[in-house]
């Protein structure tokens, strides 16, 4: 990585870290209770920290686990951002919700945070009796960068055979990492993402250009998806990532992959944390009540 593009990083983080993270006061839902604990799992990549959500107690246990990535251009470390949609979910869908706190580039690059989500998840799917939590129904899901590092989790489950998730949330993701972001483009003026800001995103994280048509880097522009899991896929109209979203949701449905696909109009990329609330709230709810069904859906016995 060259010395100016992790100094750019590194400004991101100090800089604009607490305003790229900042949550619309009517979206926290702050009357929704938080049963919480810190858990430490140890990956290939270094431990990692997690925030534990925990449902209702009228739930009954062990409950189902969806794991969640927040989002921050693999740049910003701030997963409390996530906290109002976590506290809603473990509500909502009556599940355990694991926070994850992976790490970020400069310090961190490619593949340090995908090693670290799906190390995670596989600690998570094989230590449910020590949590009191069922590792045999578990979900992923996350928002931006979140959802980048939810597809190399699933990608990486499939190759290697070990467990297959429930379901993947897909929220306004970046898929492909080789297109200039200049070539994204947006109904708005000034979106929330500029094609400067995304560059540094991108040169921080994936510092080898070689790296950039990785799948786990850029699982929209592989052509091998058949037996992914099931995926709620979440866009924006006004977002630059928008088109390659709607193009990863036709590519999984043309490999035979279950998918949900939902375009909100009028909005632009991180909608689910800036509003409008409308629209913000209705897509948590969506991922939610996606949620509570794949969990407590029966899967059926395979002859």
């Amino acid at each position: 990585m060259s010395f100016g593009a992790r100094i750019k990083a590194r400004g991101v983080q100090l800089l604009l870290g607490r305003v790229i993270s900042r949550v619309h006061q009517d979206l926290r839902f702050t009357d929704i209770p938080a049963r919480t604990e810190t858990l430490r799992v140890d990956t290939g990549a270094g431990p990692v920290d997690c925030t534990v959500y925990r449902p209702p107690t009228t739930t009954p246990t062990p409950a189902p686990v969806y794991v969640n990535f927040h989002g921050g251009g693999f740049v910003v470390a701030r997963p409390e951002q996530d906290d109002h949609i976590c506290r809603y979910i473990a509500a909502t869908a009556g599940c355990v919700v694991v926070n994850v706190d992976y790490s970020v580039a400069p310090q961190r690059v490619f593949p340090t945070a995908v090693t670290q989500a799906y190390d995670v998840v596989a600690w998570v799917v094989e230590n449910g009796e020590a949590h009191d939590w069922d590792g045999s129904r578990v979900a992923v899901g996350g928002h931006s960068a979140g959802a980048n590092l939810t597809a190399g989790v699933c990608r990486t489950a499939r190759a290697r055979g070990t467990f297959t998730p429930r379901l993947q949330i897909i929220d306004s993701a970046p898929l492909d990492q080789v297109a200039d972001p200049a070539t994204k483009r947006s109904p708005l003026a000034k979106p929330l993402l500029s094609p400067q800001i995304m560059r540094i995103f991108t040169a921080a994280y994936v510092p080898d250009p070689a790296d950039l048509a990785d799948p786990l880097v850029s699982p929209g522009l592989a052509d091998d998806l058949a037996g992914l899991p099931p995926a709620l896929v979440i866009t924006a109209e006004n977002d630059r990532l928008r088109d390659e979203g709607d193009a990863y949701a036709k590519a999984l449905a043309a490999a035979g992959v279950p998918v949900t696909h939902r375009v909100f109009e009028g909005v632009d990329h991180y909608f689910t944390h800036t509003g409008p609330v409308p629209a913000g709230k209705e897509a948590i709810d969506l991922m939610a009540t996606s949620l509570r069904t794949a969990l407590d859906a029966a899967v059926p016995d395979v002859a």
